[in-house]
């Protein structure tokens, strides 16, 4: 791994939904009968990328919500269960690259966790670029194939019409740089290790772990989890991989946790 290598976490605004979208905690997310009158609780939800600086290319990984999510979730009806309001000018990911002196062309690979309208938003911005678009085996199988405009957060408007490499397994996707298959939230779900020289092992967990209060332990659901035993697994085996190697999580959504990281465009990790 040579020592040029650079990874810069993108904050890119929040959506805000209900809480119980993302963590089915009981006394939290969920009432007991002393507060059964309680409104829910309804939290930000902060949605960011992460540009992979390496010495083999440069990856993106994930690309957030569009623009137009308005309009390109109407089909779906979550425009008003995850709006996308929390953000500036300056947050929407073509701004972030043009802050870190990049244009979509810049990008040699552009790395999804999964195929959600949040986290594939943008990924119409490298259609005619260069970049390669990857994502899981099963992921692309599952996106590509039901019918409509949208399967739950699969919002097709996002990635059709792109061509998608796919991998299968875990695997060493560039010098340093490797995908953990994490199914639950999606069948394809995926997250990301990136061994860094100074800072040591960094693993971007996407929605298998969508915040601190759901790694735990105890591991604590969502409501969006296509696959409650392949979620808890993938937590588990996340866990394991950390606790082996040391390594700083980055979750999916937390609302205090990207707060105290060092982000783009002042702040990486070497």
């Amino acid at each position: 791994m040579g020592a040029s290598t650079a990874v810069s976490i993108i904050p890119c605004g929040a959506m805000t939904a209900d809480l119980t979208w993302l963590l089915l905690a009981p006394g939290r997310a969920m009432r007991n009968r002393h507060n059964k009158n309680r409104p829910a609780e309804w939290v930000d939800v902060p949605t960011h990328c992460v540009l992979v600086d390496t010495p083999d290319g440069r990856l993106l990984w994930d690309t957030s919500c569009p623009r137009d999510w308005e309009q390109r979730w109407a089909p779906s009806g979550f425009q008003d269960f995850f709006p996308y309001e929390k953000v500036s000018e300056d947050e929407y990911l073509d701004s972030r690259l043009k802050q870190l002196g990049l244009a979509p062309g810049d990008v040699d690979y552009v790395a999804f966790s999964h195929l959600h309208f949040d986290h594939a938003g943008n990924a119409q911005m490298f259609k005619d670029a260069g970049a390669r678009l990857v994502c899981s085996d099963k992921e692309k199988e599952f996106a590509f194939g039901f019918e409509g405009a949208f399967s739950g957060a699969h919002v097709k408007a996002d990635y059709e019409g792109l061509d998608f490499e796919t991998v299968s397994g875990d695997t060493e996707f560039l010098p340093g740089v490797s995908f953990i298959q994490t199914p639950g939230h999606t069948p394809g779900s995926m997250s990301m290790r990136v061994d860094l020289p100074e800072t040591g092992t960094m693993i971007f967990t996407a929605d298998a772990v969508f915040m601190g209060a759901s790694y735990g332990p105890p591991t604590v659901p969502g409501s969006i989890v296509h696959d409650l035993g392949q979620f808890y697994a993938s937590v588990e085996k996340l866990r394991g991989i950390a606790t082996a190697t040391n390594a700083t999580l980055v979750f999916g959504h937390d609302p205090e946790q990207i707060k105290q990281l060092r982000v783009a465009p002042a702040g990486s990790y070497r």
